[in-house]
């Protein structure tokens, strides 16, 4: 970003490894971020932050009348995600991919007739701004889609004191990187200061429990990827201590194994019109 609070980094690292769990992360979460979004009408979407192209693909496959144009700072994202939707057919000349700030959008005002973020705002310096410029490119009336974080709401049963020890470095750590963990809650105030209006904010939870012992196991191993993919990172910045990785894990495996666990945890997803 060339805001003035600049974030600087990215938690999981630009590896192979994480591009290949952002695709997964993309699939696996797709049923309750893409649920009944807004684009039916859409033909030109602008996609801030649009990293390896996880969620390009979904949203060219569920609009077939779409084209998306992404932005993002990472030129290895951008590789890859070229490299991704060009081995899609069906996707061919419906997407351009561009490096850019998302706070100084190289677009035309009125360019866009909708725009969709997805796990972004936690990573920037300046959400405000981000959010400013996306309503200048939107023409009037454009709706807008914001997924985002509430990394406060997490809970696990049994309790794990190495794993809740290491999520809150990894959310101090986020926050010293200047990005905020717990900006899905702000997405209404966010939206509303920078003029847009019709704003929704709904809370998308994960309750599981033994009503949904499939499920429970299923989003344990995908949350304990979620956690280990910042363990490097963490561990470099001397966030946490081997002792404590190695501990969460061993908690992770004793709770995907327990007859009684419960998972919990929160997003939120705000939607909006230009004005």
């Amino acid at each position: 970003m060339s805001s003035a609070r600049r974030a600087k980094g990215y938690l999981h690292g630009f590896t192979p490894e994480e591009r290949d769990r952002l695709y997964r992360q993309a699939r696996f979460l797709e049923y309750k971020v893409h649920e009944n979004l807004p684009f039916r009408r859409s033909r030109k979407l602008l996609e801030v932050g649009c990293g390896v192209g996880a969620q390009t693909e979904i949203l060219l496959r569920r609009f077939p009348d779409l084209h998306v144009t992404g932005v993002d700072a990472s030129p290895p994202n951008l590789e890859a995600a070229r490299t991704f939707l060009a081995g899609l057919g069906w996707a061919a000349s419906r997407f351009d991919l561009c490096e850019g700030d998302a706070g100084s959008l190289q677009f035309e005002a009125d360019t866009f007739d909708s725009a969709f973020l997805c796990w972004i705002l936690e990573h920037v310096g300046e959400p405000a701004r981000v959010l400013s410029e996306v309503r200048r490119v939107l023409r009037p009336g454009s709706p807008v889609v914001v997924t985002e974080v509430q990394n406060a709401t997490f809970f696990l049963d049994p309790y794990s004191p190495h794993t809740l020890a290491y999520w809150m470095a990894f959310n101090d750590h986020q926050l010293e990187l200047g990005g905020d963990p717990f900006v899905g809650a702000k997405l209404g105030n966010l939206l509303q200061a920078v003029g847009f209006s019709d704003i929704t904010t709904k809370v998308r939870t994960f309750h599981l429990d033994n009503r949904r012992v499939s499920e429970r196991r299923e989003f344990i191993a995908f949350w304990a990827e979620l956690l280990l993919s910042g363990a490097e990172g963490l561990l470099a910045a001397g966030a946490v201590d081997p002792e404590t990785v190695e501990g969460m894990k061993v908690e992770l495996e004793t709770v995907s194994r327990d007859p009684n666990a419960v998972f919990f945890y929160s997003f939120v997803q705000a939607r909006a019109r230009a004005s």
